[in-house]
């Protein structure tokens, strides 16, 4: 039984629990994110020193220029405090554990989990299970995310408690259904999922959850120096890991957290790809480019479009528009583009080097579906929260104004 005031607002100190925990979630994903990057640039191998052979070891000095080289630390001191919050959480280690620094020299170090040395505690191992429960829950053919409504609103990609928990058991996740739920009840504890309104811890019943982290984003190494856990959901608010800056109030600008690149309005935001030293004319709010403590500068964003148009509009026959299907198929980074408006919303803009430009993506055009769920009623935000949360294969439907 579900009582109407139980776990108000989630209660202040499991609410500051479940960031605490949520922060240590976010590291782990991002040392193995960096690990399978390493792996991949084969700048992880097995190493000679003295006649001996060191299997899956990176050099530490080696590394700390591919950090650099690949803008993820402005400086060598940045690559070392950032390689240092990583072996501080035991995500990697001197190949001897002769040194308990990350030091800028021709060292070896390794990291846990690819020597089997990993520490599993109970709460990693719940992070690593509600990843592993995130990725098959999105590799896999269900009805289980839909959008529902409770308590008269509604929520876009939600599960129903009972039905998460029989999907569960019928994946062999668990025995009972008493199982299943605690196993929910740590989910959420850990910030993995939540009640769509914080009112309720897990239970098996008809109350709605969604998941709280995306592990498919693509962290930023520099996110680890930021110390202060997020206290709220990851912002939905742009599939391309701009992340707003206040959520308290009305503050609708966003922070990119990769400052490479200056961006303009007909230039898209890949997820953390693109950053600038100043708001330029997209109106976005960016940090400066050498990622130093520099304040950033803030503007408003400003639409691409040159007039709004209603949903009927873009549905009347023989109407100016003509539609357009694109299968996109996201990157290490994203899909490469930026939607912004409501009722409906719109392409604000497309990288050139992104997925979506190699499908045929432009600005201006209005999106009328992703994958399959009409979007014509709703606002950037919920089409925003469909694609983060989705598949990284999307399809969707625009509609394109025919030139006169």
């Amino acid at each position: 039984m579900v009582l109407e005031g139980e776990m108000d607002g989630i209660g202040n100190t499991m609410q500051k629990k479940a960031a605490e925990l949520e922060r240590l979630a976010e590291v782990l994903v991002t040392g193995e994110q960096l690990r399978l990057r390493l792996h991949e640039g084969k700048v992880i191998k097995d190493r000679r020193h003295h006649l001996r052979t060191y299997p899956n070891c990176f050099v530490a000095k080696e590394l700390i220029d591919w950090l650099i080289e690949h803008k993820e630390a402005s400086d060598r001191d940045t690559a070392i405090k950032i390689m240092q919050k990583l072996l501080d959480q035991s995500i990697i280690h001197h190949v001897c554990d002769e040194h308990r620094e990350f030091k800028d020299m021709k060292l070896f170090y390794r990291f846990r989990k690819d020597d089997g040395t990993f520490p599993l505690d109970s709460e990693a191992k719940v992070f690593m299970r509600g990843q592993r429960i995130y990725e098959k829950l999105m590799n896999t053919e269900n009805n289980l995310f839909q959008s529902r409504e409770e308590d008269g609103e509604s929520f876009e990609r939600t599960l129903v408690a009972s039905e998460f928990i029989d999907w569960l058991l019928q994946e062999g996740e668990m025995v009972t259904r008493e199982e299943t739920e605690q196993l929910g009840r740590r989910l959420l504890e850990h910030g993995i999922i939540q009640h769509v309104t914080n009112k309720h811890h897990f239970v098996d019943g008809p109350l709605l959850y969604q998941f709280r982290m995306n592990f498919r984003r693509r962290r930023r190494l520099i996110e680890l120096l930021h110390e202060r856990g997020r206290s709220i959901p990851e912002s939905h608010d742009s599939p391309f890991c701009l992340r707003k800056q206040n959520s308290d109030g009305g503050n609708t600008s966003f922070l990119s957290v990769s400052p490479t690149k200056e961006i303009k309005v007909t230039v898209g935001v890949r997820r953390s790809s693109m950053s600038s030293s100043s708001c330029g004319s997209s109106g976005y709010y960016s940090s400066s480019p050498t990622l130093s403590s520099s304040p950033p500068v803030l503007c408003n964003p400003k639409s691409v479009l040159k007039r709004q148009v209603s949903p009927e509009e873009l549905q009347t026959p023989g109407g100016p528009f003509i539609k357009k299907t694109f299968t996109i198929v996201g990157d290490a980074v994203g899909w490469g583009f930026v939607v912004r408006g409501s009722k409906p919303c719109h392409i604000q803009a497309v990288d050139p080097g992104g997925p979506a430009a190699a499908a045929g993506m432009k600005v201006c055009q209005f999106v009328v579906s992703v994958n399959g769920l009409n979007v014509l009623c709703h606002d950037y935000r919920t089409v925003s929260s469909l694609i983060l949360t989705g598949p990284r294969t999307i399809v969707m439907e625009v509609m394109e104004e025919v030139p006169v």
